[in-house]
């Protein structure tokens, strides 16, 4: 069965603090946050799709390898092609520059197999300069302003222009990469439209654990 593509709306924002009332951002599943991967199918995915570089070689690697696969299946299977033609689809940068040898192009995958076959302008649009801890291992948490900085546009597949974007990531937690991609694209191309797409967001098992 196909999953069901939903957004985030005035009851649920408030779960992501940097979400506006003018951010148009959908989701398909619900990833409980302080929890192991046997905690749900969902964790078990995002867990075994985030999985490093440096797991190559080892028996968890072929996880990683069967969650990107699932969610390009889930994605074509849940998502119209016509929906994607007017837009330029974007993966918003990992925690690793391009340079990094642990560098991790698994959204990147995703949209190629997604895309496989359909007229879809799929652009590796957003790099980052250097390298950064994953954004769960810092404490406190930067807002979104702090990684602006960060990012930049390749210039190499700046054009044609872009006239609306879909950003792609794998997890909403506060927007801060949402909201920080979404403004580098707004000041290189003024008037842009921007969405997002997440396979999951985080929500928490109890209230006080938020």
């Amino acid at each position: 069965m196909a999953l069901r593509l939903c957004e985030v709306d005035d009851l649920l924002r408030s779960d992501h603090l940097y979400l506006t009332e003018n951010d148009r951002c959908f989701f398909f599943r619900e990833y409980t946050a302080n929890k192991r991967y046997d905690y749900s199918e969902t964790n078990s995915l995002i867990q075994n799709f985030k999985k490093s570089l440096d797991k190559k070689g080892t028996s968890q690697w072929k996880h990683k390898g069967i969650a990107i696969n699932k969610i390009a299946e889930e994605f074509r299977e849940s998502l119209k092609a016509e929906w994607f033609e007017k837009y330029t689809l974007v993966p918003i940068p990992p925690s690793k520059s391009k340079e990094d040898p642990l560098y991790d192009d698994r959204m990147v995958q995703v949209l190629k197999i997604f895309g496989q076959g359909l007229n879809l302008d799929i652009r590796e649009l957003i790099l980052q300069h250097e390298s950064t801890p994953p954004f769960h291992q810092i404490t406190p948490r930067p807002p979104w302003e702090d990684l602006v900085d960060n990012y930049y546009i390749d210039k190499n597949i700046a054009n044609p222009e872009p006239k609306k974007v879909i950003l792609f990531d794998d997890l909403l937690t506060e927007g801060a990469h949402y909201k920080a991609a979404q403004n580098v694209l707004e000041k290189r191309y003024p008037g842009i439209i921007t969405r997002g797409v997440f396979i999951a967001r985080r929500v928490y098992a109890d209230a006080e654990e938020i």
